[in-house]
């Protein structure tokens, strides 16, 4: 292949071109491109079909199918195979089903025969096929993202709804594949491919998993592990790359498509890391991981991220501590299947913790589990009753009754007969029947000690409600009494009589009260005549429905 050709394209690629100037007076060339999109044309031009995010706009190219590489002897072979990547290189319009068949058809052709020759065939990649390939890579595949359609709609749920496809994917996923068999070929030469295959690739990269196709997602995802597999020297900036992408995502935007992607490949990497963990390591895992937690839409990647924390954690025991901290301080007050998830995860740290570190965590992690056994969710109640079964905690609890069973003990004794499920009450039984198997004599005083202390609140209320009764006999021994009664409402239910309305309309501020009952202040809100009707009308319907608090 031409040297100048080969220089051409890595320009293209990597949009270093320095040898045109923009004229005097003009703006930078980064925004040129940008002011001549953004113009809008005048003096009645038709204004262009705005360029889609999934397709750029180019003329149209009529394909000529070329011979195939069968046909041709060896020695022809690498300029044909160069002819058809360059074939490759030409984007359709995917959103127009019938516009330019033949072309479309040419090349999705020709890539699949490029697939099959590299597969198929060894000793078959010389140095002039990286550039090119790297080039038709680009030109297919590197795009801008689209926004979201509706930037104020909720999350995206992978559940119930359903994904934007890729309007080109016939094409797209050839491309994929193709340059997929030239990273896995045994003839891949990663010190001449560095020279294309560089920073700014991966940035690029990195920036297609924002797509909403999640089989784009998918490609990219094996596309980025074995460019950190072969090049590693890319390796430290990858990982900074996905540490910018997912500070961008926490404390900025909130939304991006590939984290669950992004997370199950640092879980391979995480992996492979050698012991002792690097400082930069640790730091990853407690200022990128952790945040990570207490996004809204943690449940579309929670499964990944916590795999990843529990890789670190195997990696290095003694960060438990720091990791748990890290979870409770985001926990949710209100979301209650996050809170599931996040008890998920924590038993999956429990079952790796050592009984040095779970003395360090064991008083607010039981604190918090002890919220979780009262609350009104039942699935939140559910799954936090399950760490009960759990034999290895059961173990790690015995070695610290003392402290655990005074902070458990309480709710679950409350809420044996409280709570408004009847299957939590059973797993509530179950859970003091194991408490009171792992250390009676603990259980015994907690309980002793509970039911004390349920007393003397008891005797409080009596003495508070006993002091209230004297204080009131000691007011109504007061001659000041007769001028001023003292009434004690007793609210009962009856059906309002709106026709009262109608008389005391015009004082909107004066206080009814029949017979020394319960005072109710009429609204401040200008009187409305309709409304007046419809209130009459429903109260000559339905007015036995209707019920308020007011005294006998």
């Amino acid at each position: 292949m031409p040297k100048k050709l080969v220089a051409n394209i890595r320009k293209s690629v990597h949009k270093k071109d320095g040898k045109s100037s923009p004229p005097k007076g003009a703006p930078p060339s980064a925004f040129a491109n940008r002011l001549n999109v953004d113009r809008v044309p005048t003096g009645g031009v038709a204004i262009p079909r705005r360029d889609s995010s999934r397709f750029r706009r180019t003329k149209k190219v009529e394909l000529t199918k070329l011979p195939s590489l069968k046909e041709k002897p060896p020695k022809e072979r690498p300029q044909l195979f160069l002819q058809k990547v360059q074939q490759c290189c030409a984007v359709f319009d995917f959103t127009e089903a019938l516009s330019e068949l033949k072309s479309k058809e040419v090349k999705r052709a020709a890539l699949n025969e490029l697939i099959e020759y590299l597969s198929t065939n060894r000793k078959v990649v010389v140095d002039e096929y990286y550039p090119a390939i790297v080039e038709m890579f680009a030109v297919n595949l590197f795009r801008a993202m689209p926004p979201p359609a509706d930037p104020v709609a909720p999350d995206f749920d992978p559940e119930e709804d359903e994904p934007t496809l890729e309007a080109a994917w016939p094409h797209l996923t050839l491309v994929y594949e193709l340059f997929l068999r030239l990273l896995e070929s045994p003839d891949f030469n990663a010190q001449f491919a560095k020279k294309y295959i560089d920073q700014a690739f991966v940035i690029q990269l990195l920036e297609l998993f924002d797509s909403e196709d999640p089989r784009e997602r998918d490609f990219v995802k094996t596309v980025l592990h074995r460019v950190y597999g072969k090049f590693l020297s890319l390796r430290g900036f990858l990982r900074k790359s996905i540490n910018n992408v997912f500070h961008q995502f926490v404390y900025e935007t909130q939304r991006h498509n590939g984290i669950a992607e992004l997370l199950e490949i640092l879980g391979s990497i995480i992996n492979g890391f050698a012991l002792p963990l690097k400082p930069e390591h640790k730091s990853f895992l407690l200022r990128v991981l952790l945040p990570l937690h207490k996004l809204k839409s943690v449940n579309v990647y929670h499964a990944q991220l916590a795999y990843c924390v529990v890789q670190f954690l195997e990696k290095d025991v003694t960060l438990v501590k720091d990791v748990v901290k890290g979870i409770l301080k985001f926990w949710p007050k209100v979301n209650c299947p996050k809170v599931v998830l996040l008890l998920n995860e924590l038993e999956e740290i429990l079952e790796i913790i050592e009984p040095d570190g779970f003395a360090a965590i064991q008083e607010p992690l039981f604190q918090e589990l002890a919220r979780c056994v009262v609350s009104p969710h039942f699935q939140v109640a559910e799954r936090a009753l399950y760490f009960f079964n759990n034999e290895y905690l059961l173990t790690l609890m015995a070695d610290s009754a003392d402290k655990v069973f005074p902070i458990v003990f309480p709710p679950l004794y409350k809420y044996s007969t409280a709570h408004w499920n009847r299957s939590i009450h059973q797993l509530i039984f179950n859970a003091l029947k194991v408490l009171r198997d792992i250390n009676s004599a603990v259980f015994d005083d907690c309980s002793a000690k509970y039911k004390a202390n349920l007393h003397n609140e008891q005797r409080k209320a009596q003495q508070r409600e006993e002091r209230w009764k004297e204080l009131e006999k000691r007011a109504k021994s007061n001659p000041l009494s007769q001028k001023v009664p003292i009434v004690t409402p007793e609210p009962v239910l009856r059906p309002i009589d709106y026709s009262q309305r109608q008389n005391t309309s015009a004082k909107p501020a004066e206080t009814v009260s029949s017979g020394g009952g319960l005072l109710r202040r009429k609204s401040m809100l200008p009187h409305d005549p309709s409304t007046q009707r419809a209130l009459e009308e429903f109260s000559s319907t339905a007015q036995e429905h209707v019920l308020v608090p007011v005294n006998k």
